[in-house]
């Protein structure tokens, strides 16, 4: 017993066979909770990777409006990546205010109140919104129709469920929009029976079909392509399925197409 020095394991003089005794188990036991903990950092750069993904993901499609296919688009996808950068800024500085506030606890002491009541509730506040105010009417006046720029239009006809699109000499199809591409188009949307609303995310906003009104929205499609359509208001039973396809022609092929497309069902 006194050669392995077991009866000094619990005295302060022979500490060397009380650190031999456990260093195994302890050692055995980093050495889990370190493999445990690059586990963990490993799945955990693994679901941001996926999470980022998934989120990117989202931002393509037929209906994505972060995807922008014309000049209308584009300015609304402009303006939504503004704003979020603003949104951003901002929620990033009261974050590091209430950052310093728990790291350097009675730092702003000698500020008073109304500093912050004027400057940060008031004055602050003003100019973001100011600014992005007046970002937003100057990119919104991108998005009107203007009368003699040689637009070619289109009149969207709504009705439970389903999109009737008529075109100059009498063409009418069903479901499907053409559109030359290349060049801007007029859609008068006529409103029927209930309320609607056209949109086309990658070509441009949105606008209601009102019973009684017929209300005007400028596309264009920068390349020939197909590109997805949806009734963005709640109209019936059945306005899950109330989709529409749009399809853009090159200049040469437009012609034909809508004529290939539209034949049986002119009046």
């Amino acid at each position: 017993m006194h050669r392995h020095r077991v009866h000094g394991v619990p005295g302060d003089g022979h500490r060397g066979a009380d650190i031999l005794l456990r260093h195994p188990a302890d050692h055995g036991t980093g050495v889990v909770a370190g493999l445990h903990a690059a586990s963990l950092a490993r799945r955990g750069r693994a679901l941001c990777t996926v999470a980022t993904a998934l989120g990117l993901c989202g931002c393509t499609g037929d209906l994505s409006t972060l995807s922008p296919a014309g000049p209308a688009a584009a300015s609304t996808a402009l303006l939504w990546w503004v704003m979020l950068g603003g949104a951003a800024a901002i929620f990033a500085g009261v974050l590091g205010l209430v950052a310093l506030a728990f790291l350097r606890p009675g730092l702003g002491h000698d500020i008073a109140p109304r500093f912050w009541l004027v400057w940060g509730g008031l004055a602050l506040p003003a100019v973001v919104l100011g600014a992005l105010l007046v970002f937003a009417l100057l990119t919104g006046e991108r998005l009107l129709p203007r009368p003699g720029s040689g637009a070619y239009v289109v009149e969207a006809v709504p009705r439970q469920w389903h999109w009737t699109f008529r075109y100059p000499g009498g063409l009418r199809t069903d479901d499907v929009l053409h559109l030359p591409a290349g060049r801007p188009v007029d859609v008068r949307v006529v409103g029927t029976d209930v309320i609607h609303s056209f949109w086309v995310p990658r070509l441009g906003g949105k606008i209601d079909a009102i019973p009684g009104h017929v209300n005007v929205i400028r596309l264009q499609a920068d390349q020939p392509g197909h590109y997805g359509g949806v009734c963005a208001e709640f109209c019936g039973t059945g306005h899950t399925t109330m989709a529409f396809a749009v399809q853009a022609h090159d200049a040469a092929a437009f012609g034909p197409a809508l004529a290939a497309a539209a034949e049986g069902n002119t009046p």
